[in-house]
């Protein structure tokens, strides 16, 4: 399997519609919530606005990948990416928000977009990588763990238990 991280742009946007679609009719919540916030229908201004760049009403500013299987030419999950934390990220969200769609899970994929996402991390100056997972997601957080991540405690935000993870990069 050949992933790579993609921004969202005309050329993927027969993927990233597909992959999308399926979510939606799965029933299940997209995460990360970033691919979800506005109607991929609208394909240019969901390009155009995908991205937080004005962090006047308190959100940080990031980054969001989508992961091409080159092999097969299709997308098989996202990643966004924060680019620091304010108080409410420390404490459930993090640096990356990730997921996987339905038909692609249980594959690795996740552990390798992750990777991915990572060396972006590194790109942009973060060396310490906070990543947070409900308890009950046990893929989620095996996938973290195999890039590195360290379980510092357990949170409840809302009722659900989270676990909160870092990963020193470099």
């Amino acid at each position: 399997m050949n992933l790579k991280l993609v921004k969202a742009s005309k050329e993927y946007r027969t993927q990233i519609t597909e992959m999308l679609d399926e979510w939606y009719a799965s029933g299940e919540k997209i995460i990360p919530y970033a691919i979800r916030r506005l109607d991929h229908h609208d394909f240019e201004y969901y390009c155009a606005n995908l991205e937080v760049k004005d962090t006047s009403s308190g959100l940080v500013p990031d980054s969001t990948f989508f992961c091409l299987d080159e092999d097969r030419d299709i997308m098989v999950g996202a990643v966004n990416i924060r680019h620091y934390l304010n108080e409410a990220l420390l404490q459930s969200g993090g640096h990356i928000g990730d997921g996987v769609r339905p038909s692609e899970r249980k594959k690795g994929i996740a552990t390798q977009m992750i990777g991915l996402a990572l060396q972006e991390c590194k790109n942009l100056g973060i060396d310490r990588v906070l990543m947070v997972c409900d308890k009950d997601n046990v893929g989620s957080a095996k996938s973290i763990m195999k890039n590195g991540g360290v379980l510092e405690n357990e949170v409840v935000v809302e009722g659900c238990v989270e676990q909160r993870y870092w990963i020193a990069l470099g």
